[in-house]
């Protein structure tokens, strides 16, 4: 083996470590971001959930139930699931009817679509921090 066929040799297991080090931070980088995105769209759900104002008191039931479920990592994928368990919570998302008391319809309750509008946030949040995350792995095995 001559020279030039050992610094060749030599460059190219040097790309390789710095290839598999680059690969292992990808793979952590993952789980960070969905973590930072949903705490993101958790803040964001609260603050669009409405909280009800009755004649003796003031609700936020509604509000204080939502949560997330920790970042579950398989092979494939990784993902964390944001949830309310209150009865209602769907009624208040989605919209209802108004009912009377002979069974009859005599209204509609528009929902208010605040975890719609919370996975848009996360959506946009995830794009923006990979995007980051990517450019700052980039930069460092540059």
């Amino acid at each position: 083996m001559n020279s030039n066929q050992r610094v060749n040799q030599k460059a190219i297991e040097k790309y390789r470590k710095e290839l598999e080090a680059m690969v292992g931070d990808i793979r952590m980088v993952d789980e960070k971001i969905l973590n930072r995105a949903m705490n993101e769209g958790l803040r964001q759900v609260k603050q669009l959930t409405p909280v009800g104002v009755y004649k003796n008191r003031t609700g936020g039931t509604l509000r204080r139930k939502w949560s997330r479920t920790r970042v579950f990592k398989t092979q494939t994928y990784v993902t964390a699931t944001l949830y309310n368990n209150t009865e209602y919570a769907l009624y208040v998302n989605y919209g209802h009817r108004v009912v009377n008391k002979n069974g009859e319809t005599i209204g509609w309750v528009n929902g208010k679509f605040m975890l719609e509008k919370s996975l848009y946030r996360i959506e946009k949040t995830l794009e923006r921090e990979f995007r980051k995350e990517i450019e700052r792995i980039n930069k460092q095995y540059d």
